[in-house]
Parts: C-alpha cells; sequence; structure tokens
C-alpha cells in the first residue's frame, strides 16, 4: 500500500510528492525543492523513514515541478520519467527560471518516456499514467484504482484548473482531459494536485465554476 508524503517547496508554492510502501521503497514525483534547507528536508525525510527512492517521475517539466531534478539524479542516481511532449517543456524550463528570478541547472540526465496507460509497479503497488495535456503538451497524471488516488500535477485544482497561457497549452484540450481522464474516476478519488489542497473528483464535479 502506498503512503502519500506532500512537501510544499519553492517560492512558486509546488506541491512535491513521495509515494512509498512498506517495503521501503519510494517514488519522487515533481521535485520542487529549490532551496538547500527544502533539499536538506526532502533528504532529511528518506534517511529518517530509512526510505529507498527507486524512480523520478514528473507529471509534466514546467520549471516549478523540475527544479529538484538535477539533484535527485545526483543525489540518487534516479533518472527522469516523463512524456516525451515535455521534452520541449524540460528544455525551456532554465528561461523561465531566469525569467521568475529563479535560476537553477536543469536535469540533463537520460530520458525515460511515459505513456497512455503504463503502469509504473513498486511491488505489488501501482500507478497507472493518465494522458491530461493542455495545461502542458505532455502532462501525465499517476492514478492509483487499489487506492483511489491521483497524483494530479497542475490540472485539476481545488474549485480551480490549470492555467492555459503557457507555450504548449489550450484551454479547451485542458477541459477535455479532466472530463474524460479525470471525471471518469470514481467520485471518492482523492486528488493530489500540484499546488494548494487536497480535493476530490466529486466535489470538483459538483463545485468547480470551470467545469460544472
Amino acid at each position: 500500500m502506498f503512503t502519500v508524503k506532500a512537501f510544499t517547496f519553492s517560492p512558486v508554492q509546488e506541491n512535491t510528492y513521495i509515494l512509498y510502501n512498506e517495503q521501503k521503497k519510494a517514488f519522487i514525483i515533481d521535485p520542487g525543492c529549490y532551496f538547500e534547507e527544502e533539499r536538506d528536508e526532502l533528504a532529511s525525510f528518506l534517511k529518517q523513514t530509512e526510505l529507498q527512492p527507486i524512480q523520478l517521475l514528473n507529471t509534466h517539466c514546467h520549471l516549478d515541478h523540475v527544479f529538484g531534478n538535477k539533484w535527485i539524479y545526483e543525489t540518487y542516481g534516479l533518472e527522469l520519467h516523463l512524456h516525451a511532449n515535455e521534452k520541449q517543456v524540460l528544455d525551456f524550463a532554465p528561461a523561465g527560471g531566469l525569467m521568475w528570478n529563479l535560476p537553477f541547472d536543469n536535469y540533463n540526465g537520460p530520458l525515460h518516456w511515459l505513456k497512455e496507460d503504463d503502469e509504473i509497479e513498486m511491488g505489488d503497488d501501482k500507478l497507472t499514467v493518465l494522458f491530461t495535456p493542455g495545461h502542458a503538451p505532455g502532462h501525465v497524471c499517476f492514478y492509483c484504482k487499489a487506492q483511489n488516488f491521483v497524483i494530479g500535477g497542475d490540472v485539476l485544482f481545488r474549485e480551480s484548473i490549470g492555467r492555459t497561457d503557457l507555450p504548449g497549452g489550450n484551454h479547451q484540450t485542458l477541459l477535455n482531459s479532466i472530463r474524460t481522464q479525470l471525471f471518469v474516476l470514481p467520485d471518492e478519488t482523492i486528488v493530489y494536485s500540484g499546488h494548494g489542497p487536497a480535493t476530490t473528483i466529486g466535489y470538483e464535479k459538483r463545485n468547480n465554476p470551470f467545469l460544472v
């Protein structure tokens, strides 16, 4: 069974997630740790809980979700898994960092492509890759059917949705992704978003002003 641990990092207040199981294995998703003390916080948690990180995953590659990719690679030897359509977004991220006055060193290690319906396994537990473009051209979510949760990145927030005015974004594409990939999940499914508090599919169906 997965345990979900969230950290909120950087001036952009991005949610970084660690998913781990009883065998002390861990996935690191969207490491947004920008400052050294944030990297120390993440490393301390992994050490104190005796976790072994085994995979680095990005829902998408906007700068606030990739600040820590290079550090994770250098510290734990994890190569990056992402959708192929996010390669251009990853390449642009440092330029975006300069625009935000948040310079950083980008990940430049090997890339592994995620595809829709891929299953990412950790022992008996697994995540399914949902392809959810609109906020970013290769955005994916990670769905755990057995435990009714999804790591949603910046697709769906509590009473809001991801912005679509960045390169590769498209408002109608995003709405379609939410309706065809997320709103088909059970209402009790918890959505762990890339910013802000968690929500549920049912709550957003009833209350999200962009979708009701």
